[in-house]
């Protein structure tokens, strides 16, 4: 699984405090969005060239990191 502390952050200043990939102003939301909707890794690569697959996965793996927290917290 992709350490995503390397590429997310989650800066006050910045898109109201989301997560977001280090570097740019893109949501780890936006980029789930994305995927849930049926983007591939590939087309959201395409339109921002930015991210790359490790920071495509590093969202994944963050979701699942925050699920389990919920899921465990209950």
């Amino acid at each position: 699984m992709t350490d995503y502390r390397k590429y997310i952050i989650i800066d006050p200043n910045k898109r109201f405090g989301k997560p977001i990939i280090a570097g740019t102003r893109i949501s780890v939301y936006d980029i789930l969005n994305w995927l849930a909707n049926g983007m591939t890794k590939k087309e959201i690569i395409n339109d921002f060239p930015e991210l790359d697959e490790n920071k495509i996965n590093a969202c994944l793996s963050f979701a699942v990191n925050r699920e389990n927290r919920l899921r465990t917290a209950s």
